[in-house]
């Protein structure tokens, strides 16, 4: 078989499984979900097989713990964030209506005290532009507050909404037991497959990528959970409202890059705005949290527990989790960084055959023939 034709073999394989994939994406969370908690737990269920455990016996020991851990967990933090959730919701519109009245009138008073003069050193109409002024601020407001609404409908209808919050405890753990019970005849499985002629290469580029997704998942997974913590004890010690849901839900949302810090500044800075107002203790608090947490997290915890494993750009990376997340939705989200980092580890092989390759270097210079004596 030609090389052009095992590469359009391969390029075909990969576009159907990338279209099963977006037409599934509605339902790959729990499997998602389960995949990365096999990954994750199977060293530890090889540690214990090498101590005289069964795989089975290993599988139902680590699934255990992690499930009564997940269990305790909940019930210690659920009754607290299912409060906090209902009466965010409940007071979400009047939030929306006092930060709009507070932009309002404080954008007024601005306006009135440096607006209009530097109306005028312009040459415009100090009435009309601060008009056009306030009504564009009464627009950003409600404009911010309806695409939020609408950036987290589109975070839910992409996700759990379709597949459903109990299908999704329900159906992870008993899907990350069969995984983690088989992953070595599944892996096994899938390199018995592998064409011998390129089984070294194949393995080689495993192993980086296994190197780059592990120190990814296991050391994020532990960023998020500090986080977690730090924002929402943080933000409840402050006094903040429902504190404790936005630091949750910001260190959960954190697994994935720019989303859950974004998430926690906006929210926190707004509910602290409306509760201190018209004082700036309580909102310049919520911002120290929220600082202090993302320089912990870019200078101490991302170096020491994540490292360079990724070593992807910030552009590709901001790429990937814009075309992931609107293919995939919030799986795609989630899946971004993983995927990506992966097709880093692919393309910079690639790269490295080809700079070895004849296409790079060139033809082979012809061998010069040697001089022959003259009769």
């Amino acid at each position: 078989m030609t090389l052009q034709r095992q590469v359009g073999i391969w390029l075909a394989a990969l576009a159907a499984f990338v279209f099963a994939l977006y037409e599934l994406s509605s339902v790959l969370l729990p499997f998602v979900a389960a995949l990365a908690i096999g990954y994750l737990l199977d060293p530890l269920a090889d540690r214990f097989e090498r101590w005289g455990m069964s795989r089975l016996v290993a599988t139902l020991l680590i699934l255990l713990i992690f499930v009564l851990a997940t269990l305790l967990l909940a019930a210690l933090a659920a009754p607290v964030l299912a409060r906090q959730l209902a009466a965010f919701i409940d007071a979400f519109p009047q939030l929306l209506v006092k930060l709009q009245t507070l932009a309002t009138e404080q954008g007024a008073a601005l306006l009135e005290r440096y607006g209009l003069k530097i109306a005028e050193r312009l040459g415009l109409d100090p009435t009309a532009s601060g008009g056009e002024a306030q009504r564009t601020i009464n627009e950003i407001v409600s404009q911010s507050g309806q695409w939020f609404i609408g950036f987290l409908k589109s975070l839910w209808s992409g996700g759990t909404a379709l597949v459903g919050l109990a299908s999704l405890l329900i159906i992870t753990p008993v899907v990350a037991f069969y995984v983690l019970l088989d992953w070595d005849h599944m892996v096994a499985a899938i390199d018995a497959n592998i064409p011998r002629e390129h089984r070294d290469t194949v393995h080689a580029i495993a192993r980086d990528i296994d190197r780059a997704l592990a120190g990814f998942l296991r050391g994020q997974s532990l960023v998020c959970l500090f986080l977690g913590l730090w924002y929402g004890l943080g933000l409840t010690l402050i006094g903040l409202n429902y504190g404790l849901l936005i630091g949750v839900l910001g260190g959960a949302l954190s697994f994935i890059p720019y989303v859950g810090s974004m998430f926690v500044f906006v929210l926190s800075l707004a509910v602290a705005i409306v509760q201190g107002w018209p004082g700036w203790t309580l909102p310049a608090l919520a911002v120290a949290v929220v600082a202090t947490g993302q320089f912990l997290e870019g200078n101490v915890l991302t170096p020491r527990l994540v490292g360079q494993s990724v070593g992807l750009h910030p552009v590709w990376l901001m790429f990937a989790l814009l075309a992931f997340g609107s293919l995939f939705g919030f799986t795609g989200l989630i899946v971004a960084v993983p995927v990506a980092a992966a097709l880093g580890v692919i393309v910079r092989h690639g790269l490295s055959v080809y700079r070895r390759s004849r296409l790079y270097l060139g033809p082979a210079p012809r061998a010069t023939p040697a001089p022959t004596d003259a009769p």
